[in-house]
């Protein structure tokens, strides 16, 4: 029998990654599977304890289980505890080691459209929940200057800021507030879910003041393109939906189970495929 390795959430039955990594095992000759397992907040920590049991070998950790998964973990990597969120679990001799690789995700997907250049880009980051807060501590980290943070709740967007132990310049501010200020921003990065399937009508921010040239980035892969990045490109921004961020932190999880670097065009594509873009 292969190795087993699987995702963890509630619910998951939307879930792309069993498509993106089962792939992934048959091309490289790896015996493995991954499966996708819906478990309820209460059985949680039931869950842990059986994936010991069964000797799953690692595991991703989506929505609502990111933090409270950490309690039941035996070390969780530096850049997981200053995020404050895992969504990789890897089984090494029986430890649970747990790891945030959904920031890194982002960040490979961004420097593949912008580059290095990203570093020295003045971004807006819309929201102050789990994702925004895994995103803003590993641009920080990797020594991006200047990100504010505009949140429905100010108070939230603050927390976030003083959290983070690295060196950057920001701002919390309010929605209204920074629609206003939009032409200040090369990058503006969209970490809610406003937007996403099936409440398709919505946008996280109005883009009317923005520039020409900025990049709007969204993490929301269904649809492949939200409303807003829709209409941030009829205003001449150059748009990236979450496709690139769900791939790339689905590799760097695969990596850290197996030791292989996975194809990541190949798991883009069939992700796509499965969503019916292009």
């Amino acid at each position: 029998m292969g190795k087993l390795f699987g995702l963890i959430g509630h619910p998951v039955g939307h879930s792309m990654s069993p498509f993106m990594h089962n792939d992934q095992f048959a091309n490289l000759g790896i015996d493995g599977h991954y499966h996708a397992f819906d478990v309820h907040p209460k059985d949680l920590e039931a869950a842990i304890q059986g994936i010991r049991v069964l000797g799953i070998s690692g595991f991703n950790i989506t929505i609502p289980h990111k933090v409270n998964v950490i309690q039941y973990l035996d070390e969780v990597d530096e850049e997981a505890k200053q995020i404050g969120a895992v969504n990789t679990v890897v089984n090494k001799n029986g430890k649970l080691i747990g790891y945030n690789t959904d920031g890194k995700g982002f960040v490979v997907s961004l420097m593949q459209l912008a580059g290095d250049s990203v570093l020295h880009k003045k971004m807006l980051l819309v929201g102050a929940g789990g994702a925004a807060r895994g995103i803003y501590i590993t641009l920080a980290r990797l020594g991006v200057q200047h990100i504010d943070i505009a949140n429905r709740t100010v108070e939230k967007a603050n927390e976030l800021i003083a959290s983070c132990s690295f060196p950057i310049t920001s701002n919390a501010l309010s929605i209204i507030e920074a629609e206003k200020n939009l032409f200040n921003y090369e990058i503006i990065i969209n970490t809610t879910s406003v937007g996403m399937s099936p409440q398709t009508g919505m946008i996280p921010i109005d883009l009317k003041n923005m520039k020409a040239g900025t990049i709007l980035s969204d993490i929301i892969y269904n649809p492949i393109e939200t409303k807003w990045l829709k209409l941030g490109r009829s205003l001449g921004g150059v748009v990236q939906n979450g496709v690139g961020m769900f791939v790339g932190q689905g590799a760097l999880a695969f990596e850290l189970w197996t030791g292989q670097k996975p194809d990541f065009k190949g798991m883009e594509k069939i992700v796509r495929t499965q969503l019916g873009g292009n």
